[in-house]
């Protein structure tokens, strides 16, 4: 990353997002600002998906030379930055009175509702652990749920890491699949039958016994909610973590 000049010796970036860069005082354009850049740029990924913005293209739409916008924005890595910043939620307020786990559903939960508003996001480079305003808050959140788990803080971090991820893949997975099913025209429950008689006349009770008894059963003659699989999963990666807790605690 490029380094700021102003003193702070953060990356330009970074200055930008936390406000300790000074920005151009008056643009080439009346109105021209980087709110306005960053405005642009997540119209353009919303209706069309990250990979169509461009420097060209947001100066296009705003009706200024591409020039200009780095006046602005040193980069398109520093402008994809700044649309993520731009439009992350603020924090859940977390009951003081509820307990780590429940406390940490909630973090998960709104961190799929983001998700799911912005699928965009998805498509994001990651370019390293928490850094802006937003994304400090919201692991600031995190760890304040775990404050009384008596887990040190390495593991915290790796407890968030681990939480997080299993959000950030499960919003990844179901909005594909979400998608394949409203783009074939069928509804979830014709989808999951008709997968049903693909994997039945293609798998062979003696290779594929497990295969088998899932199709006996008659689990996939219906499809559970988005909300159900996603529950099922947290609850199962929160088992884990009560069990690193209790494990710690035991020790």
């Amino acid at each position: 990353m490029v380094q700021a000049d102003d003193g702070t010796g953060l990356p330009v970036t970074l200055a930008t997002a936390w406000g300790l860069r000074e920005r151009p005082a008056k643009g080439p354009k009346p109105g021209l600002s980087l709110d306005r850049i960053v405005e642009e740029a997540v119209a353009i990924a919303a209706a069309e998906g990250v990979e169509a913005v461009s420097m060209p293209r947001v100066a296009k739409r705003l009706g200024v030379s591409t020039m200009s916008l780095y006046r602005y924005v040193e980069a398109k890595s520093e402008l994809l930055i700044l649309m993520q910043e731009a439009i992350t939620p603020p924090t859940p307020t977390l009951d003081p009175e509820a307990g780590w786990r429940e406390s940490l559903a909630v973090w998960a939960r709104e961190q799929r509702k983001f998700f799911y508003a912005h699928l965009w996001v998805l498509r994001l480079p990651l370019t390293g652990p928490p850094a802006t305003p937003r994304q400090v808050d919201w692991m600031e959140c995190g760890l304040s749920a775990l404050k009384d788990t008596g887990l040190p803080e390495e593991a915290k971090l790796s407890v968030l890491l681990l939480v997080g991820g299993y959000v950030r893949n499960e919003a990844s997975v179901m909005s594909s699949i979400v998608k394949a099913i409203v783009e074939s025209g069928r509804t979830p429950d014709e989808h999951l039958r008709a997968y049903a008689r693909t994997l039945a006349a293609l798998s062979d009770p003696e290779r594929h016994p497990g295969v088998t008894r899932v199709l006996e059963s008659g689990v996939l003659s219906g499809a559970d909610g988005e909300d159900d699989e996603f529950e099922f999963g947290l609850a199962c990666v929160l088992d884990g973590v009560a069990a690193l807790i209790e494990r710690r605690a035991g020790s």
